[in-house]
């Protein structure tokens, strides 16, 4: 069977003022309309954007409230700590205020025994965050299964901590939690040994890509356990070069509109080693904004 070419809309409407009869234009109208029909969720753009006060560390050293005034500048609206830099809860929310930002994230450091957890869940509340990172362990808890099994039983016992003090708990990645381990890998024990609906992830991208992974497989696996994100973009194989977001080789339009459909809720710009921070950050935070 032989089907109509198919019409554009300027074309149907043409046809239509030029007193063409409706009946026979309904075949092409039904391909039209079949070919426009959506296959997906559209996803609003990205407008909230944050970013890991790690990347402006050297300015905040010397300027902390020219630095965030240079951040909020930008249109970032979103910060997730990892240092109060000498600073009280009350003075940084004033200065938050100040800028119309919000600190919906902290990355803290495991503490020495998993009962210490209560000074730092209370300073998170203070500052308003919802979700608390550990976003690094030392070689204590890597190397070999029983330590990443050890760090599994305190990412459990803490996330248990933080859910009783109403706060989501999540592990952030480097690369080495991907390397070979007693045949499995690190990454691996963490995300199967702990409990999905409490230790949640922060899957920071460029990493993993340096990892030889592939972030949207991850992001597949995982949904509505990865809940933030760090972008950051990887330049080509081999040295994975870290740049701004849109200077690289990483799918972020695909792999955040994936996340974002199951649960993903923060995405934190980021760049650990940047020649000039604030340059960037306005360029990893213009390239956000085309997607």
């Amino acid at each position: 069977m032989t089907h109509p070419a198919p019409l554009s809309r300027r074309e149907v409407l043409r046809l239509l003022s030029a007193g063409v009869a409706g009946s026979a234009l309904l075949p092409h109208l039904a391909q039209a309309a079949s070919a426009a029909a959506p296959t997906a969720t559209v996803l609003p753009r990205i407008e909230r954007m944050g970013l890991q006060l790690y990347t402006v560390r050297a300015a905040l050293a010397k300027d902390i409230e020219g630095t965030i005034a240079a951040i909020a500048k930008i249109g970032i609206t979103e910060l997730e700590f990892f240092n109060p830099f000498g600073k009280d809860v009350a003075w940084w929310n004033a200065l938050l205020t100040k800028h119309n930002l919000t600190a919906p994230s902290s990355h803290e450091a495991l503490p020495k025994t998993d009962n210490d957890w209560g000074p730092i869940f209370d300073r998170a509340h203070g500052m308003g965050h919802k979700l608390v990172v550990v976003p690094y362990v030392g070689d204590e808890y890597r190397g070999s299964k029983a330590n990443w099994q050890r760090l599994a039983d305190r990412l459990n016992n803490g996330a248990q901590k933080a859910k009783a003090a109403g706060l989501q708990f999540a592990y952030h990645n480097h690369d080495f939690e991907f390397a070979p381990v007693d045949g499995t890998t690190g990454y691996e024990i963490i995300t199967t040994q702990t409990d999905g609906n409490a230790v949640k992830l922060e899957l920071d991208l460029y990493w993993t890509v340096k990892a030889a992974q592939d972030p949207l497989a991850l992001v597949k696996r995982w949904p509505n356990r990865i809940v933030a994100v760090h972008v950051k973009d990887a330049g080509p194989a081999p040295e994975r070069k870290m740049t701004e977001v849109g200077a690289g080789t990483i799918d972020f339009k695909t792999i955040l509109a994936t996340g974002r459909t199951q649960g993903l809720q923060h995405w934190f710009i980021e760049h650990d080693n940047p020649t000039d921070p604030i340059a960037s950050i306005t360029a990893s935070a213009a390239a956000l904004k085309t997607l």
